[in-house]
């Protein structure tokens, strides 16, 4: 008998009893879609987690307190065994001769608090940066300006919003420019307002307000040292081009030792990372997500194997005489076990096939329900579960095949 005959009497055969072999499909048909969404949604995952760390900017290195184990970025003051990033350091970075892939360095005190006007307030997070914080994040003013060098110079008590502040605290005037808010009782004079950056992977980074270094380390937090130095939280070092990112890391590291005296033996007081070691660990972490989600997804195509082993149990049993008669006119061993083994194999692949449609539309309702995630549907995800519920079709056939096969043609004649 041909491969074709045995598709047509596989089919023909499932085709007699729908909704039984609708029902059989139905396992297999969830957990092909499970496995594509789950996994469409971590890959999805990954290319946000990728998109909002290169919003940041480009060619960047970050510089943080303390060593590889103790290293935390955004809050000031020392931590532990007393290291510290100061002023000092940072004007040290900026010396072209020490660094010279080095384009440019921006420190930042950073702290969450209270920011209010005489009718609202929200906690929001206040940075204190220096005029190149802009030009390094990419980020720039809609309206107004962005802290100036003299605005540095003369602590200046000026604020420069993000756009989900402004909608917050000014819902009905989206440039307050001259406007004056409070930061921990102390006022501060709008002069700018950034354009939209949009959420992160850590939150809004609209929900920003920016004010001078200097005036953030003076009037807003204690940002001393042990040995009297003006404190920063972290600091952000662009190189001069993505090729020149590891020349300039190690450059910003021989700096930052020599102005700690670091002995050659001794660790780093400071951990430094690019972009590119963010987005790596982030992507190992949502891989180990998306790998773990598609196993518990396949769970459920287990569960539909195993529904199309029993179904096709029944089937051999009900088509007894049917198989006996086959025999009997002259077909082989091999003829039979493929005639169930396809119908069990046409059973997983049309579930498959139907799953993976289910898959694509649950990708799409999770990309309708978070704002600027894409659930991705790859190729390699669709011919993982396209394969997975074949293998699923063929492996959980094979027993009620061979049954079918081994069974005594004079005896199945007789069967009743």
């Amino acid at each position: 008998m041909s491969f074709l005959e045995s598709v047509r009497i596989a089919l023909r055969a499932l085709t007699a009893n729908k909704l039984r072999s609708a029902l059989t499909m139905l396992g297999i048909i969830i957990g092909v879609g499970a496995v594509i969404a789950l996994m469409s949604a971590g890959e999805g995952v990954s290319v946000y987690v990728e998109e909002q760390f290169r919003g940041f900017g480009s060619n960047l290195l970050f510089v943080v307190p303390g060593g590889a184990d103790q290293a935390t970025a955004g809050q000031p003051g020392t931590i532990l065994g007393g290291a510290a990033l100061t002023n000092d350091d940072v004007e040290a970075l900026r010396d072209p001769i020490r660094a010279p892939d080095v384009v440019a360095v921006s420190p930042a005190v950073v702290e969450t608090t209270v920011v209010a006007t005489a009718k609202e307030d929200m906690v929001s997070r206040v940075e204190g940066v220096a005029p190149d914080y802009a030009a390094i994040r990419k980020w720039f003013p809609a309206a107004g300006e962005f802290i100036r060098e003299a605005d540095v110079e003369a602590r200046s008590r000026v604020a420069v919003l993000g756009q989900d502040v402004v909608d917050e605290l000014f819902p009905d005037n989206p440039y307050p420019l001259g406007e004056t808010i409070k930061i921990n009782d102390v006022l501060f004079r709008i002069i700018g307002v950034m354009e939209s950056k949009g959420g992160s992977s850590f939150g809004s980074q609209d929900e920003t307000v920016f004010v001078p270094l200097t005036t953030m380390q003076t009037r807003l937090v204690s940002m001393r040292s042990q040995s009297g130095e003006y404190q920063v939280s972290q600091i952000i070092v662009e190189a001069a081009s993505k090729d020149r990112i590891d020349a300039a890391s190690q450059q910003v590291a021989d700096i930052l030792r020599d102005q700690h005296e670091i002995d050659f033996s001794d660790e780093d007081d400071f951990t430094i990372f690019s972009q590119e070691d963010i987005i790596s660990v982030f992507g190992n972490i949502t891989n180990v997500l998306t790998t773990f989600l598609g196993a518990i997804a396949g769970i459920s195509l287990l569960v539909g194997g195993i529904g199309i082993m029993n179904i096709m149990l029944v089937s051999v049993t009900e088509r007894t005489r049917e198989i006996g008669l086959r025999k009997a006119v002259g077909a082989r061993r091999s003829d039979i076990l493929w005639q169930f083994l396809l119908e069990a194999m046409t059973l997983s692949l049309v579930g498959g096939l139907l799953g993976i449609g289910l898959g694509a539309l649950g990708a799409s309702i999770i990309s309708s329900l978070v704002e600027g995630f894409d659930a991705v549907v790859t190729p390699q995800a669709v011919i993982l579960a396209t394969t997975f519920s074949a293998a699923v079709g063929l492996v959980f056939g094979v027993y009620p095949a061979r049954r079918a096969s081994l069974l005594n043609p004079i005896e199945a004649l007789r069967y009743e």
